[in-house]
């Protein structure tokens, strides 16, 4: 992406707050409020989030928007890394937090995840391994798109590629905070131990992206992981 035309601060904060308050919206805001308004937020916020990209670059820079063809840069050590977390969050789980009471099922957190599983309606098997495989596949993709391609693309034509990274990757965290503070509550903390894993991870697919120009490693290395947290979900909903 060229460096020719600077995003203002007040664009590069809406990039990175926005999904934060999109989090908000649907996970405190509206938790109790009827799940056809849920999911239409959840649906427009996400068309929000595919759009912004879009326009911005056709209208406000007025550069081509065009995906670039598949390579292979960068797949091999992205899959290496979201396969080892895969692996590293099903020990920490099976290992350590399921048989501390931590998290699984009965305990709090896994009937906060129930609840909110409840809102979507992906309460049998079926449903919730379809759903599984588009956030993995799908959902992302539009995160990668969003947050490495265009926010932290956005963010190296303002700052340092260091700068750029770091904060990148603390935004990238912060929709994750609102989604395990409700889970774990925002005083425990495996919100802020988990949250900051998610900030680390941001920051990695960041570096990687930066060194190899490529989003599909990191889009595939951050699908491992989305499984690793479906792995987590169906022993949580589905295994006594």
């Amino acid at each position: 992406m060229p460096k020719t035309k600077h995003p203002s601060t007040l664009f590069l904060c809406f990039l990175l707050f926005f999904p934060l308050i999109q989090a908000w919206l649907y996970f405190v805001l509206m938790a109790n409020w009827n799940p056809s308004i849920q999911k239409a937020m959840y649906m427009l916020t996400k068309t929000i989030m595919l759009a912004i990209p879009i326009f911005y670059t056709l209208t406000i820079t007025k550069e081509r928007f065009c995906p670039r063809p598949f390579n292979k840069r960068g797949l091999i050590e992205g899959n290496l890394f979201g396969f080892g977390v895969l692996l590293l969050i099903c020990f920490l789980y099976f290992c350590w937090l399921k048989p501390i009471g931590l998290i699984g099922h009965g305990t709090p957190v896994g009937n906060a995840i129930r609840e909110r599983v409840q809102v979507f309606g992906f309460t049998n098997l079926a449903a919730f391994v379809l759903f599984g495989i588009f956030v993995s596949l799908i959902h992302s993709a539009l995160e990668e798109y969003y947050w490495r391609w265009f926010t932290f693309g956005q963010l190296l034509r303002k700052i340092p590629k260091l700068l750029a990274i770091i904060i990148s990757g603390l935004g990238f965290m912060l929709h994750h905070v609102v989604i395990l503070g409700v889970y774990f509550r925002f005083d425990h903390p495996a919100t802020w131990i988990f949250s900051f894993a998610v900030a680390i991870g941001g920051m990695y697919w960041s570096w990687l992206y930066s060194r190899k120009d490529s989003i599909y490693a990191s889009w595939l290395s951050h699908a491992w992981i989305d499984v690793a947290i479906f792995i987590v979900g169906y022993d949580v909903l589905f295994v006594n």
